[in-house]
């Protein structure tokens, strides 16, 4: 079942949102200091893809104060909108039974958009 509401996921929207995460890389990683924000968001773009049977595992508020300003910058220079825009796609879908789920996954990747560091994607 897994399988096939990834493939759902993947054409209604999945896909695009993936695309958002790598261009978002990308343009992080033009810079060494962007490199840690581009390989955290490359994981997003992985889970954005695949995201029914992928499981988060939040670790709290990451230890270190390193790990801290980097969830704060990472806010600043493209979660918000990349959280947005997770937002306006659940908010579509759960319009419909049908899409609940689907709008449930983007919720949960809102919340990974917004911080991901301190969470990890199993």
């Amino acid at each position: 079942m897994n399988i096939l509401l990834n493939i759902i996921w993947i054409v209604f929207g999945g896909f695009m949102i993936a695309i958002e995460y790598v261009i978002s890389s990308v343009l992080m990683m033009v810079t060494i200091i962007g490199i840690p924000f581009g390989a955290q968001t490359l994981k997003l773009a992985q889970l954005a893809l695949w995201p029914f049977g992928s499981k988060i595992a939040d670790n709290g508020w990451p230890s270190g104060c390193l790990a801290g300003i980097m969830n704060v910058i990472w806010w600043f220079l493209g979660g918000f909108a990349i959280a947005l825009t997770h937002l306006g796609w659940g908010l579509l879908f759960c319009i419909t039974v049908i899409g609940i789920p689907f709008g449930l996954q983007h919720f949960k990747l809102m919340k990974l958009a917004l911080f991901p560091f301190g969470n990890s994607v199993n």
